[in-house]
This record gives C-alpha cells, sequence and structure tokens, in this order.
C-alpha cells in the first residue's frame, strides 16, 4: 500500500483528518443509532450475496494502488473521502438489504474488534521507533551493507517493518551516497527489510497482526516460517553480496565522488524508546496469555478485557514515547503524522469493504467466490498451499497484503485453531506468500513507497515502478519458485 512521501514533504494537511471524520459520523448515523443495537442480531447471509458486493472493496483497493501513480495530486488531497466513498458503497446498501442491526452488527464488529486494534498497535511502533535516531555514518562496503542489512531485517520482527525501515534507511542512504551504483542498495533494502524481514512475529507486518487479532498464536509464524525466511532471506542476502562486490569493484576504477557525509561515529540516540518497545511486546503477550473471561460490552460488540487492556497499555506506552523523545531526533528522522494518517483512513476503508467479502468466503462452495475456492483446492478437497502461496502472494504483490491475507485465512475457513494445526502448512503458505511477495512492488507493503521517495529525494537514482518489478523478477520471483517447491509442495 502506498504513503505518502510525509517526511520528505513536511507536515500533513490539517484538512486531511476531515475525511476520517466524516468517515466515522456516515458510519454512526447510518448504521449504530441505539434502537437498531437492541434488536436481535444476525449474520450476514454469505450464500445469498452475490460478486458484486465485492466490488468496493476491489474498487477501493485498485483505488490505492493506482492513485499514487496515476493522479498523485487528487490522491493526496481526497484519499480520505475517496475511501469514504467506497465504504458508504457497503454500508448503505447492506443496511438496506439486510437490515440496521445486522449490517451494523457486522461493520462494528470488524472496527471494534479488529481495526482498533491494528491500527493503534501500528500508531504505536511508528511512534516509539520514529523516536529513535541511529546517528553518525560508516563507509557503505558490500560486507557493511550486508550486515545492515541483515540487522534490519532482525529488527523487522520486533519493530515492524515500517519502523526498521524508518530507523534504518537514512543510516543505509548516508553509507553508499558516494557511490556511482546506489540504487541496488535500495531495492535490495526493500525486499529485506521493508518485507521478508517483517515474517517472524505478528509485530513484524500486518497481515501477521491480522492473524494474532484471529486466533493464530504470537510465536506460531516464529516457528513455522523460520525455515522459509532463514532460506528465503538468506538467499536474496546472498545475491544482494553478489551484485554489490561486482559493482563495487567496478566503481574501484571510475573517479572518486566526494562523500556528501563523511565517516563518522555511529551512535544510538533515544535510548528511552527501547523499554517502550519492550513494554508493546510484553502487552501483547500479556493478552495471549492471560485469559480472564471477561467481554465487555460496547455499542452491541463484546471486547475481550484482556484485549481492551492491552490497546490501553499500548496506547500509553506510544504518548509516553512523545514526552521522552527529543524533538530533534524525530525531526533527524523525518517523523511527521502524515504516513500514519494515511493509513489509519485506508485501513478503516478497507476493514468495512471486506466485510461482505469474507461473509462470502465463509459460504465456500456455496458462495459468489466458489471459483476462487476451486483454485486452492485440490481434486481430492484438500488444500492446495501451492496455490495458497502463489495466490496470496500475487495479490498481495499489487494490493494491500493484510486485507489480501484476511481473504485467503477466511478462504482456508477462518478457524484459527484448525489453521495452526491441521492446516498449518495452509497457513504458513498465506502467511509467507502474504509478507514476502509485498516486496514484488512499490505498491505491495507500506513502508516499500516511503523508502523509495525517502532515497529518490536524497537524490539516489531509483527506477521507475516497472524498473523495479524487473529487480524483482530477477532476484526474488526465482527465489520465490525454489521456495514454493521446497516448502508448499
Amino acid at each position: 500500500m502506498h504513503l505518502l512521501p510525509q517526511g520528505e514533504k513536511g507536515k500533513a494537511r490539517g484538512g486531511r483528518s476531515k475525511g476520517f471524520v466524516s468517515f466515522a459520523l456516515l458510519a454512526i448515523a447510518v448504521l449504530f443509532p441505539a434502537q437498531a443495537l437492541a434488536a436481535e442480531i444476525h449474520e450476514l447471509p454469505g450464500a445469498a450475496m452475490s460478486f458484486w458486493w465485492a466490488l468496493p472493496f476491489a474498487g477501493l483497493l485498485l483505488s490505492i494502488a493506482t492513485g499514487p501513480l496515476l493522479f498523485p495530486h487528487l490522491w493526496e488531497h481526497h484519499y480520505g473521502k475517496i475511501a469514504a466513498g467506497w465504504a458508504a458503497l457497503v454500508v448503505i446498501p447492506l443496511a438496506v438489504a439486510f437490515g440496521i442491526a445486522t449490517a451494523g452488527e457486522a461493520v462494528l464488529h470488524t472496527l471494534l474488534t479488529e481495526y482498533m486494534s491494528f491500527i493503534i498497535l501500528l500508531f504505536a511502533l511508528y511512534t516509539i521507533s520514529g523516536g529513535i535516531l541511529l546517528a553518525g555514518n560508516i563507509h557503505g562496503t558490500p560486507l557493511v551493507n550486508a550486515g545492515l542489512l541483515l540487522i534490519g531485517a532482525l529488527l523487522a520482527s520486533v519493530i515492524g517493518t515500517t519502523g526498521a525501515s524508518m530507523i534504518l534507511i537514512r543510516p543505509m542512504l548516508r553509507a553508499n551516497d558516494n557511490r556511482p551504483f546506489n540504487a541496488h542498495v535500495v531495492i535490495f533494502f526493500i525486499f529485506l527489510v521493508s518485507n521478508i524481514g517483517g515474517s517472524l512475529t505478528p509485530l513484524g507486518d500486518p497481515p501477521l497482526f491480522v492473524g494474532f487479532l484471529r486466533g493464530v498464536d504470537f510465536f506460531w509464524t516464529t516457528v513455522h516460517i523460520l525455515p522459509d525466511t532463514l532460506f528465503v532471506g538468506g538467499l536474496v542476502l546472498a545475491i544482494f553480496l553478489a551484485i554489490d562486490i561486482f559493482l563495487h569493484r567496478r566503481e574501484a576504477g571510475m573517479p572518486k565522488i566526494k562523500d556528501p557525509t563523511p565517516d563518522t561515529k555511529v551512535r544510538l540516540r533515544g535510548l528511552a524508546n527501547l523499554p517502550l518497545l519492550a513494554g508493546v511486546i510484553g502487552a501483547i503477550l500479556l493478552s495471549a496469555s492471560w485469559k480472564p473471561g471477561v467481554s465487555i460490552p460496547i455499542l452491541g460488540v463484546g471486547l475481550e478485557l484482556q484485549n481492551l487492556v492491552r490497546d490501553a497499555i499500548i496506547l500509553t506506552l506510544a504518548f509516553l514515547s512523545l514526552k521522552v523523545s527529543y524533538k530533534s531526533h524525530r525531526e533527524a528522522n523525518g517523523f511527521t503524522w502524515g504516513p500514519i494518517a494515511e493509513v489509519a483512513k485506508l485501513f478503516a476503508g478497507i476493514f468495512i469493504c471486506i466485510v461482505p467479502v469474507i461473509a462470502i468466503l465463509r459460504a465456500g462452495h456455496d458462495g459468489a467466490l466458489a471459483p476462487l475456492v476451486a483454485l486452492v483446492t485440490s481434486a481430492d478437497g484438500q488444500p492446495n498451499d501451492l496455490a495458497y502461496f502463489w495466490l496470496t502472494g500475487a495479490l498481495s504483490s499489487f494490493l494491500d497484503n493484510a486485507p489480501t491475507y484476511l481473504v485467503f485465512f477466511e478462504l482456508a475457513g477462518g478457524d484459527a485453531q484448525h489453521l495452526m494445526t491441521e492446516a498449518a502448512s495452509t497457513l504458513a503458505a498465506i502467511s509467507a506468500g502474504a509478507v514476502f511477495m509485498g516486496a514484488n512492488t512499490y505498491i505491495g507493503n507500506a513502508p516499500n513507497f516511503m523508502v523509495f521517495a525517502i532515497a529518490r529525494h536524497r537524490g539516489f537514482k531509483m527506477p521507475g515502478f516497472f524498473g523495479y518489478m524487473a529487480w524483482s523478477g530477477l532476484v526474488l520471483i526465482p527465489t520465490f519458485l525454489i521456495a514454493g517447491f521446497l516448502f508448499f509442495r
């Protein structure tokens, strides 16, 4: 998913918040009057819903994929209104077709039990990591670059691909800004730090946290996708090292370029934020292990006490970060609220638009998306793990990987306990496809375009959309072909 390069453009415009406010008011006004919530609640009848109900979801994802490329000025100023428009095309017809009570329960349940926790975690990781500054500069030799990529990939599963990318991209750029050939460094940074490295925990990448919210154990991916991650990440890192050594040797005979950022001692600033990151991890682990069995009704939707406590702790830690961090550290990181505001608005639209899609998928072979079910089902009725890996990955390359993960999670049955046990290989295929293949394009995962924009602003001659895909086609696709054969065949 695109994020606006706000860190390089300055402050996000305050008017953008109007789209989200109007969005919320629309949903409340249409769906959630008190008398409706008092009525008997029923699930959406997915088997009776046609394919047309999926069009707003497809339209929103297509808008996210193409808007920043085809009409960037319009998208930058009105993406919140566009998302609200697509959401309205779901909210209003659902209320008309199935009643306010049924539609309201379906949308509210998604927003309160999944969206809020999802965006709170992203907000906290973005805020806390923005207060951590890696100052100083080192020389970007092949071994140094490979070491930074390895550190970034490991860090991505702890503070998220967005957090790791924002902390390390500027030191990586400073280390290589005097090299004639340096665009490949950023490309592999996107491959490894902004995507592949985030595959081991729900903190790492948004689709895995969506799975966690659906009941997948916190350390499930750490155990079950570790071999896949080591193979894919190790092979991509080895390819980078070979390319970087070759280009570094070619540069030896070229005229020297004056280093705009000479080497200085590297220091990690903003250390007060490190225990806050640890606190976020602790809060998530607490919610996974502490089950008091208490449910608190909010607007007719029962919210588990452990989840409310988790989200409250995570929000508190994020605001503490704002108090203890130096403003100069955030300024040096190019920190602004624009990117996270865009994520909040667009994902509100995504989570609403996906409601009817999930209802249809739950109907399985009886639903309008039965052909998709057939594609990922073998002749004997068993799930085709290789098909799940590639279909999840292919859509994650061009759409957003979090809702794509959710679509195929539901397609595989939507039961976390079953998927973690009897169907563990299928869940691994879905998880790996969503995380790994978000690297295939600039729009596959949130940090990709942010890293691209920052590098281009710093003078790196980055390839365009299709030029980047040429790199991913030559490096990633063969790697994924081998990985699919080894792990999911």
